[in-house]
């Protein structure tokens, strides 16, 4: 394993080359697909911070998801590898025991959990709604007279960064970070799908009461999924278009559920009316309804997240960018008592600059890297891992998020030669035109390193990129 180190630490900007090293960075560079393209990258020692070797490393460029390295490791040191969060049930007004009355509404407090219901976390949330309904019965609520408000005001009403993609926002890994998210905010569209061009067939929906009508301009095409989902947060209609694969009897698209609070809402008014319960009116949310409206808060119940430290597990093997985005939220509420993408980013710089890390080539607009606008570059990245290891209070829980190259995660088809085994941690990025890879490894000879590399605007397939990556990693490990 890494070994730790707690120090002071300073970079040495002095750069250390093998030949044959330079052998591996010169032919990655003058590969054809390189001729446009824009690198950033550093290796450095992982004891002394020394440079190994690096290229442009203080270029800014668009680094796509190992940003979740850096909210991640902030979020571990400034909220601690226990923390939690809190979803609790409720209600305001007079509740008539003799009558099973609830003179008031039913709410859903949501605290800003980004786990809330998810598949990656059974053991912790299996059947909570159905929860939920047995203690509001045990309580011996029979009848609410108001309705069922889903309070999703712990953080603010923009769930999604201003300057993400338009394709991306309807889809699952687009999905918002509300006050009170749900199942990971996604639902399934299940296809049949017939002969090339034609028009794939929805079978199902589910969960079916998401709250947005689409209109189906998908096609059936090739074996590759590359349809779309189109809608906006707290928007009621969207469309689908692209191609999907043809000839699937059962092919599933992902979308991003668009008012995750209202769903909530929705979901629990009808199991409670399919339990007896009779509920006045109608599911809302905070964001409609006024605080004044709302009334005072009776607690009935509340669950539990699992420890962030298991989230930021989840969230850097699986590449989860709404778990990246309710961290930067937590970030702002906790410590400048503003849940809001911009007050994270704040508490970030400040942190790094107090790590004596350079910010200046850091662009952050967001917590997953999915913003096109993100750009940060290799060397800074380079001593953020640097601190983390020597610095870092929950180092092992970091390096343990990150994936085992060849094994684990985004990395489980990459980094697959035997000289990798045991000795690589690494995150990737990509996006259209982008490949990243930052993370840990160990030499033959025990050395610890350090590394980052960001490509940008190369030509071709990204497979001449990611196994020149690979070529250079191995003759360090090989040869250092």
């Amino acid at each position: 394993m890494i070994i730790r180190y707690t120090f002071v630490f300073y970079l040495l900007l002095i750069p250390v080359m093998a030949f044959s090293q330079q052998d591996q960075i010169e032919k990655f560079l003058s590969d054809s697909s390189m001729i446009h393209s824009s690198v950033s990258f550093c290796i450095a020692d992982g004891v002394t911070g020394s440079i190994i070797s690096q290229f442009n490393p203080q270029k800014s460029l668009t680094q796509a998801s190992i940003l979740k390295l850096i909210t991640t490791s902030i979020a571990l040191e400034k909220l601690g590898k226990d923390y939690t969060f809190k979803t609790t049930i409720g209600y305001s007004g007079i509740f008539k025991k003799q009558t099973g009355t609830l003179e008031g509404d039913l709410i859903i407090k949501g605290g800003g959990d980004p786990a809330l219901g998810s598949e990656n976390f059974p053991e912790f949330y299996n059947g909570f709604i159905d929860k939920w309904i047995q203690d509001i019965k045990s309580l011996g609520i029979k009848k609410i007279t108001g309705r069922i408000i889903a309070d999703d005001s712990y953080f603010d009403y923009q769930p999604v960064p201003v300057n993400w993609n338009w394709e991306d926002i309807g889809n699952y890994y687009g999905a918002g970070a509300y006050g009170l998210s749900v199942f990971d905010n996604t639902f399934n569209i299940h296809f049949k799908t017939g002969r090339k061009g034609s028009l794939p067939i929805i079978t199902s929906v589910s969960p079916d009461n998401t709250g947005i009508e689409l209109t189906n301009y998908l096609t059936a095409s090739g074996t590759e999924d590359n349809g779309y989902i189109f809608s906006v947060p707290y928007s009621t209609k969207g469309w689908m278009a692209g191609t999907i694969p043809e000839n699937k009897e059962d092919f599933i698209l992902k979308g991003s559920i668009p008012d995750p609070p209202l769903f909530v809402a929705g979901t629990l008014y009808k199991k409670l009316a399919d339990a007896g319960i009779r509920i006045a009116g109608n599911p809302v949310t905070a964001r409609i309804i006024p605080e004044s409206e709302r009334g005072d808060f009776t607690m009935i119940s509340e669950i539990i997240s699992p420890p962030l430290s298991a989230i930021v597990d989840v969230l850097n093997h699986k590449s989860v960018n709404l778990y990246a985005e309710h961290l930067i939220k937590e970030l702002g509420k906790v410590f400048k008592n503003s849940g809001t993408t911009a007050a994270g980013i704040e508490v970030i710089k400040e942190f790094l600059n107090g790590a004596r890390i350079n910010t200046d080539g850091f662009f952050i607009t967001d917590g997953s890297g999915l913003s096109p606008r993100d750009a940060i570059n290799s060397a800074e990245m380079v001593k953020l891992l640097l601190y983390m290891k020597r610095n870092g209070r929950f180092f092992d829980d970091y390096l343990k998020s990150i994936p085992e190259a060849g094994k684990e995660g985004s990395l489980k088809n990459l980094f697959k030669d035997q000289v990798f085994e045991s000795r690589l941690w690494v995150k990737s990025g990509s996006m259209a035109r982008v490949r990243s890879y930052a993370g840990y490894f160990i030499t033959l000879s025990g050395k610890e390193m350090i590394f980052c590399f960001i490509v940008n605007n190369f030509n071709g397939s990204p497979g001449k990129v990611i196994s020149g990556i690979e070529e250079i990693i191995k003759d360090e490990i090989i040869k250092n």
